[in-house]
């Protein structure tokens, strides 16, 4: 059967998957947002769910400083004696950890720290009892741990550094059929991105590395997938499978904004030995699989209305939020945001709930009742990247009046590009709109979805890796400010839409 790729559009980066019975678990890196590390559930590989998240209390982790190159970086998680492990790296906080949890939808446990150097931790439960812990520090470090308490049994040893490519990271060991094999990611998680492999008949080497290396790489060719690695591998109990990250680029120049996504291919065992990626190391957007599965749901129309006490597993907080900020009780129907100093260029958590940008062409659109008091407090619908490149469209006060403004973050360029007064009628109630592509960003204002007025636009390329860095994606949110000082009034967010078209 075909199934399509990616299989989680938008920032899913780092891909980990485990098997317990028939079904399988994944997890994926998540940076500054919270709640972190979000993990999903599949039975065919291609169609994921979300069941929530591995990192859902404050006391978990700490993400108050985290900026967009730091916080949780990839995770790795593993099913065994009915218990899952996460192990992850907070580089803002603790460094490399492991959670625990019975059941994959919580709750986790609170972290059992690991004094290891390195990120992008691994665990490997050998046949003897063995629990090794494997990191990356200019190569692949490993050591005997106590899994219940995080404690080293043995000193970390260098096993191997990878074939000869930078930033060697992304260590994970299996053993299948009595060979120990580990895999890395080298080249770093830009267009020269690969998977190596090499294998060995003892979990501490020497390591025999792959002929074929990279065993996956899209570097130097056509294919509209790049940046590929950073891989994890899964038996169904008949088949095998690599989840591995990539990037979907659009624009004579190859810019990508919605980050590094999830993709899946088959993988198949080679006379020599080792595995042979999709389509000898070329993975493409539709493949076959051996599996049976369900139809993939390509399309979203999603409307959120606030009725419920919980929030869907798809929203995330910047940093670790102040909950006063936040309401769904005190006006039943509505999300109520209160508006802090903090704004959206702070290294803070402002009152701010956002979603991820799955698809290149999508509508955003919400509806909000706020009734700023003066001209610093403000309340609306951006498009983030990190807190030095965004758009927003926003309801304020400009010149005794209240208005509507749109202004744009780009580095250390900030310009509210323009700003009119709002009829009486949406001075009450105003929806706000963003229409994107892979060209622009559009934000349009109005009475209702069906008759609104565009403001202005934004490029959509300065909100791209290329020029804004870090290693996300873009989020869409809702969010109120007072700009240095607390919102006197709160906002109240009515909906909130997406949709692709």
């Amino acid at each position: 059967m075909k199934y399509k790729n990616p299989v989680l559009p938008g920032f899913y980066p780092d891909p980990s998957v485990c098997r317990a019975g028939n079904d399988f678990y994944l997890v994926t890196s998540s940076f500054e947002y919270f709640p972190g590390v979000p993990i999903f559930h599949s039975k065919d590989l291609v169609n994921w769910k979300q069941i929530g998240h591995c990192l859902h209390r404050n006391s978990q982790v700490d993400l108050r400083k985290a900026e967009c190159f730091s916080g949780i970086y990839a995770p790795t998680i593993r099913y065994h004696n009915g218990i899952f492990y996460m192990t992850t790296t907070n580089t803002s906080g603790i460094k490399n950890f492991i959670v625990t949890a019975k059941s994959p939808e919580g709750p986790w446990s609170d972290p059992i720290p690991v004094a290891q150097e390195g990120i992008d931790p691994s665990l490997f439960f050998d046949d003897d009892g063995n629990v090794f812990y494997t990191t990356a520090c200019g190569g692949a470090f490993q050591s005997i741990i106590d899994i219940k308490t995080g404690k080293l049994l043995s000193e970390p040893k260098l096993i191997w550094k990878g074939t000869g490519g930078r930033f060697p990271e992304a260590p994970h060991l299996y053993k299948i059929n009595e060979w120990y094999y580990l895999m890395l990611a080298e080249g770093g998680t830009g267009y020269e991105h690969m998977v190596t492999m090499a294998r060995s008949k003892s979990p501490w080497g020497p390591f025999e590395p792959c002929c074929r290396n990279p065993v996956l790489s899209h570097r130097s060719t056509p294919n509209p997938i790049r940046a590929t690695g950073h891989a994890d591998i899964v038996y169904t109990g008949e088949h095998w499978f690599a989840v591995f990250l990539g990037v979907r680029t659009f624009g004579y120049d190859d810019t990508h904004n919605i980050g590094r996504e999830t993709f899946l291919t088959p993988i198949f065992w080679a006379e020599d030995g080792f595995p042979v990626f999709g389509n000898n190391g070329q993975v493409f957007l539709e493949m076959e699989t051996p599996l049976i599965v369900e139809e993939q749901n390509l399309q979203i129309n999603q409307r959120d209305d606030f009725d419920n006490e919980k929030l869907p597993f798809y929203w995330n907080y910047l940093r670790n939020p102040d909950e006063n900020l936040y309401s769904l009780k005190e006006r039943r129907g509505f999300l109520r945001l209160i508006g802090s100093k903090d704004n959206l260029d702070d290294i803070a958590s402002p009152a701010w709930l956002g979603r991820r940008q799955c698809h290149h062409n999508v509508n955003v659109l919400t509806c909000v009742e706020f009734q700023p008091e003066n001209e610093n407090e403000e309340a609306g619908l951006c498009v983030r990247k990190n807190e030095q490149h965004h758009y927003e469209i926003f309801i304020t006060k400009r010149n005794g009046k209240i208005s509507v403004a749109l202004r744009k973050r780009i580095a250390d360029l900030k310009v509210e590009v323009t700003s009119k007064p709002l009829p009486y009628k949406m001075q009450k109630r105003c929806v706000l709109a963003i229409d994107a592509d892979i060209n622009n960003y559009v934000f349009s204002y109005g009475t209702d979805e069906k008759n609104l007025n565009i403001l202005g636009k934004g490029i959509t390329r300065y909100l791209s890796s290329e020029v804004a860095g870090g290693f996300t994606g873009v989020y869409f949110a809702m969010y109120a400010t007072g700009n240095g000082k607390p919102c006197k009034n709160p906002a109240d967010f009515d909906w909130f839409e997406y949709k692709t078209k």
